[in-house]
Parts: structure tokens; C-alpha cells; sequence
């Protein structure tokens, strides 16, 4: 929300409720400042374009031109006063619901010192049948993102998200009409940007975004990430993130099909699971393919320092793969619960557990026995740390759709008072010191990464045993 739009609208609504609330405030007083807002919102227009949003803005001007008018011409009759007065409040009410979502959300700058570049790739996997189909000759899509450290930050801006013009009605619990500016949203990444030329090879790090979340969602972590000197590979997962473009150009939205005789959907999110795992361990297989990743970038990957993190289901899905892919030296979880064999089985490499604050978070039975299993039997070590005042969320874009007052509001309601863009840079700068160790080979100081952010609590986990203070 531009600075225009938030004063158009703050005004716009306090002239209505004063206006609803006392007659004192006089018809021609009324008229001018709609007539001026009127103004002002004709000059946005002009300048950015029609929002949505704008709509009931524009109504509640027309129903403040009519009250003021009334106003400066006659008394009129208290019922009709009343009406008028209530018309309003309910126009003021209306503006204030739409303004709950900015038209163009504006995202934190990368922290690190590169610029970032992006493209993306559209792959299909012939070995794989697409079980979400009902076609026997589909097969599976891979749909990954990649952020990298880039020598310029000159170029074009890329697509916030998959299929923008023809989004399904709603993306996640969002609704598609929110998002329809959304190719307005500056992620600080420009796409084929030239590779930065500090190292031959970067390192590459596998991301698996939250369940029936997109990795657009993540676009504010991803590219922070990649400015600190790590190629982010970014999956969209066929059939359960929002909406996916496929290689043949169609869109793919979610297919969920539940079980009957699985009631808690422990076998449904393990099976899931593995097909995201699988996901991942086909990118992984791409790195160091001649030509896989264009004449940009397919050189300079490292096929020898790979690393899986993840979100939610995509930290565990990230743990998952890790688990059966030796390629994959150094794994990350952010707030997942684990299913299937990822709680249970032994980790062999190093392992980060990041997580949200428990108290906001009210992470389940589930999760904590899981990750406790796992930290348990962390054979090559690692560290479990957790983020004060930081919701499940915060490490993803989606509070920054909303308007300020509406992320108050949500912070009263589910907590996440640190915010994302504190809680991405306190994340970010754990990963990065974490994922130093395994893929860059330099020398990893987590403990002192989380020194630099008040209320980071945690400690290193050691190898086979997997004993560490519990945050």
C-alpha cells in the first residue's frame, strides 16, 4: 500500500464515521474533502491502474457527495438522516474489509551481498507416473525456481506467481481476486541475470515450500537466501501447491484424495511425503546434467554440496529425501511435522531444526514427538533453535498481503508479533551459518549467528547422540 492509497482510505473512512456521528461536521466541510479524495483517486488511477480494492472507495465517496450535498442544502427528515447515516458506516465497514489485503505487497530487501538473478524451469519426469490423474501415460511435472547469487540486479522482473491472469478463485485460502495485481510485487530478483563470478560453482540448496502452499509464498526467504551466496532451488509440488503451470502450459490446482480407513491422514501425508521426496531427489539428479539448467546456470552448480530445506511439510519432506539420497549433505526443517519414515529413521547428515515459537505456534502431539525422535537420532550432529514471538507463518510471505491494520489484528489472534521480515532475516542468517559447514566447507558459528537476534534460543546437537538443550 502506497502512501496515497493508505491516506486516500484513512481519510476517506474518518470523514464518513465523523460525518455519521455528528452533524456538526457541515455539508459543504463534506463536500470539498470527498471532492478533493475524489481528486486524489482519480490521479491514482491514472497513475497505477484500477484496484479492486478501490471500488468501495469510490462508493463510499459518491454516498459522502450525497450526505454533504443533503447537507448544505436542507435538514432533512430524521429517518432519512439516519439511512443516510448508516449507508455510510456500512460503506466505511466495506472499505476498511477490502483494505484488509494491499493490492501490491511490498517484500524485504535481500540482505546479503549479492543481487539475485532467477528463471525457471518446467521439467517432466519420464520415470514417474502422475497418480493425480486419471490419465495412465501422465507423468510426473517438476516445476522448480531458481534464485542464485547474480553479478547485476538489472533486468527484467519476474512473475510473483504461477498463472497470473487466470488464477483459480482461490490460491491456498486466498482469494484469486486479491492477487490480481499481484505482477506489480517487486521480489529483488531479475530474471537471467548474469551468474555472480566470485565462485566457478555455487552451492545448492533444494527447497520444498508448506503443504498446498506455493513457492511464491517464499519469495521474500528465497531470494534473502540466494543474495548470501547459495543457488536456491524452489519446487512447486504438482497437484497440491495452488496453482502450478505446467510444462505444456496447463494449470494444475490442487487433487486431494483422503482415504476412508485414514482418518488422522497419517498415511495420506506419508504417501504425500514421499512423492514431494521423490520431487526433490529428481532436482537433485538434474544438478550437474549438461544442459539441464540452460547455457546460464548449468555450469555453475556444485553437484557435490547439495542441501534440502523446507516449510512446514516441506521441512519434512526435505528430511525425508535427505534420508535416501546421498547427493544431499546437510538438511534443514522449518517448523515441519514428519511423517512416515522421516520420524523415525536415523539422519544421517548434518540437521537443523528451526522452529517457530511453541507457545504461538501450539505446534501438535505430532510434530514434537517426531522431531524429538529425530534431534534424538541426529548421527552426523546439528542444532535445534527456536524463533520468540514468531508464528508458523512468519518465515513465508502471506502476512504481507495484509494491510497493517490487518496484521494487528492477526497478530492478536494467532501471535507472530516478530513479523516475517525479522523472523526471515533471524531464519536466514541460522540457515546460512548452518549450511556454511556442509556445502561451502567454511566454518559454521550458528551460536553466534543467533547472537545477532534478541529471543533465539537453541543449542548444537551432538553427533549419534543426539543430545542438545531443548529449546
Amino acid at each position: 500500500m502506497s502512501m496515497l492509497d493508505g491516506a486516500i482510505v484513512l481519510v476517506a473512512v474518518g470523514l464518513a464515521l465523523i460525518a455519521a456521528a455528528t452533524r456538526r461536521v457541515n455539508g459543504r466541510m463534506v463536500l470539498a474533502v470527498s471532492a478533493a479524495l475524489l481528486v486524489a483517486c482519480v490521479f491514482q488511477l491514472w497513475r497505477e491502474g484500477l484496484y479492486w480494492q478501490y471500488l468501495p472507495v469510490h462508493a463510499l465517496l459518491a454516498a459522502l457527495l450525497v450526505l454533504g450535498w443533503r447537507r448544505s442544502r436542507s435538514s432533512p427528515r430524521r429517518a432519512l438522516a439516519w439511512l443516510g447515516r448508516g449507508g455510510v458506516v456500512g460503506l466505511a465497514m466495506v472499505t476498511l474489509l477490502a483494505w484488509s489485503f494491499v493490492p501490491v505487497p511490498e517484500l524485504p530487501a535481500p540482505r546479503g551481498p549479492y543481487a539475485v538473478g532467477t528463471q525457471v524451469f518446467r521439467w517432466v519426469d519420464g520415470e514417474r507416473a502422475e497418480d493425480a490423474t486419471a490419465d495412465p501415460d501422465d507423468r510426473r511435472n517438476v516445476v522448480v525456481q531458481a534464485w542464485y547469487p547474480a553479478a547485476s540486479g538489472q533486468g527484467v522482473a519476474p512473475r510473483y506467481i504461477d498463472g497470473l491472469g487466470r488464477l483459480p478463485s482461490f490460491v491456498s485460502l486466498i482469494p484469486g481476486l486479491v492477487m490480481q495485481r499481484y505482477d506489480r510485487i517487486d521480489t529483488h530478483a531479475r530474471v537471467d541475470a548474469p551468474v555472480a563470478t566470485q565462485r566457478t560453482r555455487w552451492p545448492v540448496v533444494l527447497f520444498s515450500p508448506g503443504y498446498g502452499a506455493s513457492r511464491a509464498f517464499y519469495s521474500g526467504l528465497l531470494a534473502d537466501l540466494a543474495s548470501r551466496g547459495f543457488v536456491v532451488l524452489a519446487l512447486d509440488h504438482a497437484y497440491e501447491a495452488p496453482v502450478v503451470e505446467l510444462a505444456d502450459g496447463r494449470l494444475a490446482t490442487p487433487v486431494e484424495r483422503f482415504l476412508p480407513d485414514d482418518p488422522d491422514r497419517l498415511r495420506y501425508m506419508s504417501e504425500r511425503q514421499s512423492v514431494r521426496a521423490a520431487d526433490l531427489r529428481f532436482v537433485a539428479g538434474q544438478i550437474g546434467r549438461p544442459g539441464a539448467f540452460g547455457p546460464l546456470l548449468s555450469e555453475r552448480l556444485d553437484p557435490q554440496r547439495i542441501a534440502a530445506i523446507g516449510h512446514s511439510f516441506g521441512g519434512a519432506s526435505a528430511v525425508e529425501a535427505a534420508m535416501g539420497d546421498a547427493r544431499i549433505r546437510a538438511v534443514a526443517n522449518i517448523d515441519g511435522t514428519l511423517y512416515g519414515r522421516a520420524a523415525i529413521d536415523p539422519m544421517p547428515v548434518p540437521f537443523l531444526l528451526l522452529e517457530s515459537d511453541h507457545r504461538e505456534t501450539r505446534h501438535s502431539r505430532h510434530y514434537l514427538q517426531g522431531n524429538l525422535s529425530l534431534v534424538q537420532h541426529a548421527r552426523a550432529g546439528g542444532y535445534r533453535y527456536q524463533i520468540a514471538e514468531a508464528n508458523h507463518y512468519g518465515f513465508t510471505d502471506v502476512p504481507l498481503y495484509l494491510s497493517a491494520p490487518a496484521r494487528f489484528a492477526a497478530v492478536v489472534l494467532i501471535g507472530g508479533s516478530r513479523g516475517p521480515a525479522l523472523t526471515q532475516a533471524a531464519g536466514n542468517d541460522l540457515l546460512a551459518a548452518f549450511l556454511a559447514g556442509p556445502l561451502p566447507d567454511a566454518p559454521a558459528d550458528v551460536a553466534a549467528a543467533a547472537a545477532r537476534h534478541s529471543g533465539l534460543s537453541g543449542a548444537a546437537l551432538s553427533p549419534r547422540s543426539g543430545e542438545g538443550t531443548r529449546p
